[in-house]
This record gives structure tokens, C-alpha cells and sequence, in this order.
């Protein structure tokens, strides 16, 4: 039974596979004649509302959650609202869908666009009711004066609608949170239905009538490679295979990449198998993790090294003077993205345009790379927009676009689909780097806390692709604040210091890449981590400890528009979470209840966050087993709260996934695991109870696809010292590590 079903669910798979294998934009079409009150949405003679949605979509639902606020605002009919992914355009600035920013960024922007519709269809309604704009009212699509009305169609259909410039935009007023409709109710993801029942195009499977596939052989290394040889005597066995060629890449973006042409991909497959290659290799073909946590420990000793991100007054002298001290290093492995759907993407010429049919997170970034690599100017560049199956960082890296591209231009411009292997996947993936953080504490009369410092090295991805997102620290020295974010916390210590550091060996031996939760992944592992070391330093409980220094007092007080109430509200998160999850209370032998808390992302969009994590453990083998997983949000105003939910659980599961299953090594200057059989994550079997709370709020929305990740981890760790006494520094955390610690204890 278990083979039919599996063969089944194969035929199956393929059949809807096959049935989306032509490229579609994954939305609706729109009316030429529709009324756009702004460039964000549309609205046809049917009252049919078209929100144009610039975010990937990787099973986040972005657009159900953006359509939301537009149909809320602008009063539209739900039943008649949807959303278009769009293609690359000058006119709709940044496309990049990273950093838990798409609802906080689009909402003040969509909500102000809704807004200025609303206030245009109520006069033009007006006008046409005969009746004075001040005694209208806008609802479910329609404008409303009385015992009369006019749909939203009708109005486009007969009235004069007046557009706004992006002063008057900037001045409309939006909706006081009592009058939302929409906003914080219930409501099922409208691409559901495509993407289950095959109507959803993914990037792989884009297909255009006669294109080619192609495989790319990858060199040793990401950087420095150089084709020193092709034989090609047994690819040329291979039934369907056409040809070899060794890619020249001006953006650097696949240096050494050898591409394989077939009719088919399985002949491009077994073609670039059998090809024989060989480079020329840089020295950091030999580098292993040992080597990259080497350097990174060398660089932190290295006082001279990196940028300050925060840097007080008087750290040096509250150390020089403190009654007692504490220090721990902290360290996490190589993690890779491993997103379900290999990367891909489909390349050609058509009417003087380069097209580029892929799943991409970063379109903005990627454009620049794309002329580059071309040798032609960004606007004849379009990069069409496909579902993601899976990006979580991984593919705001488009680097795979680069090869199609240059695939198809070195024959002529014709459509080539280019496939990387899981394998090549995983070794060309922008891992996170590893980490090494070493954090210090100063103690005062009574255990108070006077100094804080933590030391951040990692590579940086920020550096790799995007280095003009990277401020300058106090000291004048840029840094990367993808890799130091989390570190800047809201906690009351005194004189604090983050220091963050680039590992120049990790930027030259692979590409850093952004990995969910990015630095808070592993910032916060360590900080939350010391926080309870530092606790029971000061003979406190770990939950009274936090709330001693979340005071929200000078710096750490908030600010509108995105952190009113500071660390205040990051307490008020702890406190609920302590009660929630039975804090103090009495708990079967070799079991714990660990806590850690979060500000989730960045400093200027706190989503407060906070983990309880009860987790048993085998003394006899080291063996962790979390339990349940506790976890209180106040993210503001919940905008989508299905999606909400979902974000919050995905990113608790990857946060454990990365704590207990996931990690890797490099080895020869490539990842060691390749592959799932390996590369372990958290399997069904593993997953705990997981309870989620949102507080209530009417505050500005802000992110929630990473925030929970970051919690989930020091929040095991803790759990494992209050169960049996051993504390653990490293992640993944291996059993045989608990016992180690366990020994030492």
C-alpha cells in the first residue's frame, strides 16, 4: 500500500508539474481602462481591485496580507480583491523581499495609496449621487449617501478620478486602527488554490517553445578558479547532449563555471557528469572550518579590527573597576538554506529585451549584476516574477540568474533553461558563515551590571553582494549589520559595546550568503545564552534578571513610529511568557524549562520576542528532546493573523532545526554535506508542541518571518543547563557535547 501510494503521489506531482509548465505571471490579467489612483493597485468597471505586489512569494502569502491592507483601507470588496506579482520595473524602486521588511515596509506605503483611492472614489461618487462628498461614506466597494449608493465600477465607469503626486500622497491620513475592517480578521491566502492544485508557476517550470537545457559543472571553489582543460570525448556519448562552454563573467558572479547544453535536462545532466574539467586553484581550496573559526578567534583578539556598532562611554574603566567579571565564547557551524526547489532560471532574447524567468528575492540587486555580466544596459533587462519553492535568504543571492543569462547569450540568445543539482546547489549555496563571539560582563556592588561588550566575527554577506548597505561604525571603520544585528540590544547594562568583525578568510574561501534570521541567528544565541550565565553569576533567577535591565531607560526607551514603548514592551512580552509557560513551577527529573528573548531583526522595527523551551534530556547519551515550545509576540498590529501564525511557527521550527539538526563543515574549501542524507534538518518526527501568543496592538506592523528563529535556540540551551547542569556554547548542540558539558559540570 505504502508503494502505490507513493507512486501515485508521484504521478500526481508530475501531472501538475507538467500541467504549469509554461510561463504565466502567477496573477490576473488587468483591465487597460482600469482607475489607478496610485501605482501600487487598480480599479476596473467590475469593482474588480488589482494590488500589485513587488515581494517574492516563497509560502509566506505576501500578497493575501498586502491586498488586505489595500482592501482595507481603499473600503474595496474583499470577494473582488486580488494581486498581481509584477515584473521588473524602474517605477517600483527597491524589489527586494528580505529582513522580515515586506508588511512593515508596505504598509504605511499601501495603506496612505488605499487611502488616496478611497478619497477620490467618495468624491467622484459624490458628484455623481448629487450629493454633498462630506455626507458619503465608503464600504465593501461602494460609496454610500443615505438610502443611495454607487459601486466602486460604476464610478470609474462615469466619473472624473483625480491621481496624486507623492507630496498630496504623503499628507493623506489612513484609518484609526478602531476603524479597520479587515486588518487583524480571519481570512483564507488566496494563492492557495494555485499552489496546490498546479495552477502555481514556479521557476523550474518555466518553459518557451525550442529552449535547451543546461547543467553547470562548478569549479573548486567560488572564487579564483580558472579552466585549465575540457575533454569532452564522453559527453559526447550522452544521447541528446549539443555542447560545452566555459563561461566568461565580467560581474564575478560565476567565475570557472563550465556550462552543459542537452535537449533535455537529464541528457545535460549525465553530459556534465562525464565531462572532464580542470582549473586552476586559489590557496582557500584547502580551507577548512577549523581554519575559518581559527582566523575569526585571531581576529577578535585583534583589538584594532572591525567596526564599533555601539560603543558608550566608559566601558574600559566600569571593567577596570568592577567587583567581579564574566566572559564565555560562543561559536555556530556552517549552515546552508537546503530550499526544496533547487535554483534555476530560464534565459533569452526576445525584441531587444533579455528576459529572465526565475524565483528571485533581490530583482533590484541582481539587474545591476545581469548588465554587467551582459554588457548591456539595465533596461533591456526584464527579470520575470515566479513562486519560489523555498528561498529563506538563499535566493536573494541570484548568482544562478547570472549563468542562465550568460548560457543563453554565448548561443546566440536562445532560450536556455539552467538547472543546478542538489549537490552543486549545496556547495554553491552562500552558507552562513560560522561564527565566533566572545561577550563579556562587569559586575558592581550587589551584582548590579556596570559594562557589557560582545564581539562579533563572521563573514559577511552584506561585504560579498551589497556593500553599499554598510554604515560606518563609531570608530569610522563600515561594517556589515546583517552579521552584528541583535548585539545592539535593548537591554539596561551600563557602558555597552558591539564590536562587529568580517572573517576575510570565510569572504574569500565562499559567499556569505543571508540566512534566515541572518545575524540575530546567531547573535542572539550567544547573548541570551550569557544573559543566563551572567544570571546565575549574580545569583538571580534568569527571568528577574532580564526584567531588571529591560527598563526601557534612556536609549533603550523607544521611539515612534516602530519601537514606541522600548524595552518596555520587550518586557511586558517576558512577563507574559513567564506565566504562559509556568515559570518556577516544579518539572519530572533531567527536565527544563529554558527562556530567551529577542527583538527580533532590528533596532528600528522590534518585534519583541520571547521562547520558553521545555526540553528533556538522557543523561546516559547526551540526547536533547524538546518537548514544547512557549512563544509571545507583540509584532503591533497583526495584519494577517493565519500568516501571522505561520510565520511565527516556520521560524520557532527552523530556529530548533538550526539548534538541535542543522550544520556543516567545510572541507577542501566546500561544504561537506551535500545532500539530505547528510544534512539532517528537523524531520516530522521532532517537531513539539508549539503555542504561539500575539499580544494585542494597534502599533505599527513589523516583521515576523525571522524574529521567532532567533529565540528558539539560547531558549534550548538554557533548558539543557537547568535540566543537568551543563552548559553548551556551541551550535548545533551534539550530544555527545551535553555530555561533555555534563562531565565538566
Amino acid at each position: 500500500m505504502n508503494a502505490m501510494t507513493d507512486l501515485s503521489r508521484r504521478g500526481f506531482l508530475i501531472t501538475v508539474t507538467a500541467a504549469g509548465a509554461a510561463f504565466a505571471m502567477n496573477g490576473p490579467a488587468e483591465a487597460a481602462d482600469a482607475y489607478a489612483p496610485t501605482i501600487w493597485y487598480t480599479i476596473d468597471r467590475n469593482s474588480q481591485v488589482v494590488v500589485h505586489i513587488i515581494r517574492a512569494e516563497m509560502g509566506q502569502h505576501v500578497g493575501t496580507a498586502i491586498a488586505r491592507i489595500v482592501a482595507d483601507e481603499l473600503e474595496a470588496d474583499w470577494a473582488k480583491t486580488t494581486f498581481l506579482h509584477v515584473d521588473t520595473d524602474p517605477k517600483w524602486g527597491l524589489m527586494v523581499t528580505g529582513g522580515s521588511w515586506s508588511v512593515w515596509q508596505s504598509y504605511p506605503l499601501y495603506s496612505q495609496a488605499a487611502a488616496a483611492g478611497r478619497i477620490a472614489l467618495v468624491e467622484a461618487g459624490a458628484k455623481l449621487l448629487g450629493v454633498p462628498a462630506a455626507s458619503c461614506t465608503a464600504r465593501n466597494g461602494a460609496v454610500v449617501a443615505g438610502s443611495k449608493s454607487i459601486g466602486y465600477g460604476e464610478i470609474v465607469a462615469k466619473g472624473e478620478l483625480r491621481s496624486f503626486t507623492a507630496d498630496e500622497l504623503a499628507k493623506v491620513p489612513v484609518k484609526k486602527a478602531v476603524d479597520r475592517r479587515l486588518i487583524g480578521k480571519a481570512a483564507p491566502a488566496q494563492d492557495i488554490p494555485a499552489k496546490t492544485n498546479g495552477k502555481g508557476v514556479y521557476g523550474i517550470d518555466a518553459k518557451v517553445p525550442g529552449m535547451v537545457y543546461a547543467r553547470p559543472v562548478l569549479p573548486p571553489t567560488r572564487y579564483g578558479c580558472k579552466v585549465a582543460s575540457l575533454d569532452e570525448a564522453d559527453a559526447k556519448k550522452v544521447p541528446g547532449y549539443l555542447r560545452t562552454v566555459a563561461l566568461d563573467d565580467p560581474s564575478d558572479n560565476v567565475t570557472g563555471w563550465v556550462m552543459v547544453y542537452g535537449e533535455s535536462w537529464v541528457a545535460a545532466d549525465r553530459a556534465a557528469q562525464a565531462l572532464k574539467v580542470t582549473w586552476t586553484t586559489p590557496p582557500e581550496a584547502k580551507v577548512s572550518e577549523a581554519d575559518l573559526q581559527a582566523r575569526a578567534r585571531a581576529l577578535i583578539a585583534d583589538k584594532s579590527k572591525g567596526g564599533l556598532v555601539v560603543e558608550d562611554p566608559g566601558v574600559d574603566a566600569a571593567f577596570k573597576a568592577a567587583k567581579t567579571t564574566l566572559e564565555q565564547t560562543y561559536t555556530t557551524a556552517t549552515a546552508l538554506h537546503f530550499q526544496m526547489e533547487p535554483v534555476n532560471a530560464l534565459a533569452f532574447e526576445k525584441d531587444g529585451i533579455f528576459e529572465v524567468h526565475t524565483g528571485n528575492q533581490w530583482q533590484s540587486l541582481v539587474l545591476p549584476w545581469l548588465a554587467t555580466a551582459l554588457g548591456r544596459k539595465e533596461e533591456t533587462i526584464v527579470l520575470r516574477t515566479h513562486l519560489l519553492g523555498g528561498g529563506f535568504g538563499r535566493r536573494l543571492n541570484g548568482d544562478y540568474a547570472v549563468g542562465a543569462a550568460l548560457a543563453s547569450k554565448a548561443i546566440g540568445g536562445k532560450p536556455v533553461k539552467m538547472v543546478l543539482a542538489r549537490a552543486d546547489d549545496s556547495r554553491f549555496d552562500s552558507p552562513r558563515s560560522p561564527s565566533v563571539q566572545t561577550v563579556r560582563m562587569a559586575f558592581g556592588e550587589g551584582g548590579r551590571v556596570t559594562a557589557m561588550e560582545q564581539h562579533v566575527c563572521a563573514g559577511w554577506p552584506t561585504e560579498a553582494m551589497a556593500p553599499f548597505f554598510m554604515p560606518k561604525g563609531a570608530n569610522g571603520v563600515a561594517f556589515d549589520p546583517f552579521a552584528v544585528n541583535g548585539a545592539n540590544h535593548w537591554y539596561n547594562v551600563g557602558a555597552h559595546r558591539v564590536r562587529a568583525v568580517g572573517n576575510d578568510l570565510a569572504n574569500k574561501t565562499f559567499r556569505p550568503g543571508w540566512l534566515r534570521s541572518v545575524g540575530p541567528g546567531f547573535t542572539n544565541w550567544a547573548l541570551e545564552s550569557f544573559i543566563d550565565e551572567a544570571a546565575a553569576e549574580a545569583k538571580v533567577d534568569p527571568v528577574e534578571f532580564r526584567l531588571r535591565m529591560l527598563d526601557a531607560a534612556g536609549k533603550n526607551a523607544g521611539s515612534a513610529p516602530n519601537a514606541v514603548g522600548g524595552a518596555r514592551r520587550q518586557a511586558a512580552v517576558v512577563r507574559r511568557l513567564a506565566a504562559k509557560a509556568g515559570w518556577g513551577k516544579a518539572l519530572p527529573k533531567d527536565t527544563g524549562l529554558g527562556i530567551a528573548t529577542s527583538f527580533g531583526q532590528e533596532r528600528d522595527m522590534p518585534t519583541w520576542t520571547g521562547c520558553a523551551a521545555r526540553v528533556a534530556v538522557d543523561p546516559a547519551t547526551g540526547a536533547v528532546k524538546v518537548e514544547k515550545l512557549t512563544l509571545v509576540v507583540d509584532c503591533g498590529t497583526v495584519v494577517s493573523p493565519d500568516g501571522a501564525l505561520a510565520q511565527m511557527e516556520g521560524a520557532a521550527l527552523w530556529g530548533l532545526s538550526l539548534a538541535l539538526h542543522e550544520g556543516t563543515a567545510f572541507e577542501n574549501g566546500q561544504p561537506k554535506d551535500l545532500n539530505l542524507d547528510s544534512y539532517t534538518p528537523l524531520r516530522m518526527s521532532g517537531v513539539p508542541d508549539v503555542e504561539v501568543e500575539f499580544m494585542p496592538s494597534t502599533e505599527a506592523p513589523v516583521g515576523l518571518g525571522e524574529p521567532a528563529t532567533t529565540v528558539v535556540g539560547p531558549a534550548i540551551g538554557n533548558a539543557i543547563y537547568r535540566a543537568v547542569g551543563a552548559r553548551v556554547r556551541d551550535l548545533p548542540i551534539r550530544p555527545e557535547a551535553v555530555k561533555a558539558a555534563m562531565r565538566k559540570a
